[in-house]
């Protein structure tokens, strides 16, 4: 049954955690090594990449479209498609939290990165790990709660 919404293969999310994942690990280690520029620098590119899926969606994410390229054709068809507001929502978690640990950065506070990648690396660790999303989690606790609505939307098959 269709409801209207944007739907997912659910394994394209957790694909984009884990390299999300990784490039965090990167981010952590140049901080821990006092490659702080470097260190920044990789984590704008994060931030950017959040704000891409949190305002395009997460279908439209580069991970998205690799996934969708190159991984999903070579596996079987996926049991079911999730709904795409979740992991949109997580994506705009995911730029919040980056977002506050570049501008900390770029204030001069530069163990504000690498706590904040650390925070998100978390995040996307249990999504790709465990396929715990914490982000959606929070989403559909401000459903219920209604201090979101789910808005309505087109197909899209990521």
């Amino acid at each position: 049954m269709s409801t209207g919404r944007p739907r997912l293969d659910p394994r394209g999310p957790r694909f984009g955690a884990a390299i999300t994942a990784v490039l965090l690990l990167a981010v952590i280690f140049l901080s821990l090594v006092e490659a702080s520029t470097a260190a920044l620098t990789l984590l704008a590119a994060l931030t950017a990449l959040f704000a891409w899926g949190a305002f395009a969606g997460a279908g439209r994410h580069p991970y998205g479209v690799l996934f969708k390229t190159f991984v999903r054709p070579r596996l079987a068809p996926p049991t079911e498609l999730e709904d795409a507001a979740p992991p949109t929502f997580a994506q705009a978690v995911g730029l919040a939290v980056t977002l506050v640990g570049l501008a900390l950065g770029l204030a001069g506070l530069p163990a504000a990165v690498s706590i904040a990648a650390a925070a998100a690396f978390v995040a996307a660790f249990l999504n790709a790990v465990f396929d715990y999303c914490l982000g959606c989690q929070i989403y559909l606790l401000l459903v219920r709660s209604g201090v979101l609505n789910r808005a309505s939307g087109a197909v899209d098959d990521a």
